[in-house]
């Protein structure tokens, strides 16, 4: 199978393209890490702010990679999505555990990437969430959550790639969805791309310190 992308930027792009003009005031928020080198060209075509949001997986003790829920910070907020088949036999503690892990690693983040700055302020503009990809949707469901409790105009999600079952599910909760690559047969979000290497925390703050974040 053909990858239409070559790399997260060029990714980016396409997308800036599917969205067109839309009305401002428009802020763009990268989902943290890989969603910020794809964010940061929709943010250059829009003309619109940039920043980063940061969500984390509540992963599964002993099956880390099974997502219990997600946690979201937007400023001083922190939203949490709950992944309730997976949390039935998850004792509250268990869960308690690990989403104080998750939000100190949140917050940790929060520092490294903005070095004190202040988040830009989401309310009234039209918000643009954008991630590399979707797998099962759980890490952008709690950024959606967590954007819409500060009075956005609109939340749009823009990705790249992403399961049909999961884009639809998004439209329940977002203004807009916006997936460009739609595969029938799809395993990972690193299918779309040529490049897929790991987006590292000095190339974040290199593409935030670059841009007007404020």
């Amino acid at each position: 199978m053909e990858r239409p992308y070559p790399d997260r930027a060029a990714a980016g792009r396409a997308l800036a393209a599917e969205l067109g003009e839309i009305p401002g005031p428009v802020l763009v928020l990268g989902l943290a890490r890989g969603g910020v080198p794809v964010a940061a060209p929709i943010a250059d075509a829009l003309g619109a702010k940039l920043d980063v949001l940061i969500v984390r997986k509540l992963g599964l003790p002993g099956q880390p990679e099974l997502a219990m829920g997600a946690v979201a910070g937007v400023g001083d907020e922190i939203h949490v999505v709950r992944n309730e088949p997976v949390l039935a036999g998850v004792a509250e503690d268990e869960l308690a555990d690990v989403l104080e892990e998750e939000t100190r690693e949140l917050r940790r983040r929060e520092q490294a990437y903005r070095g004190g700055r202040p988040a830009v302020d989401v309310r009234g503009r039209v918000v643009i969430l954008v991630d590399d990809g979707l797998a099962t949707g759980s890490t952008m469901r709690a950024a959606v959550a967590a954007v819409r409790r500060l009075g956005p105009k609109r939340v749009i999600v823009a990705v790249p790639v992403g399961g049909a079952d999961s884009c639809r599910r998004l439209a329940h909760v977002a203004d807009e969805v916006v997936c460009a690559w739609k595969p029938y047969y799809y395993a990972a979000v690193g299918q779309a791309y040529r490049d897929f290497s790991p987006v590292e925390d000095d190339e974040v703050r290199r593409v935030l310190a670059s841009r007007q974040m404020t």
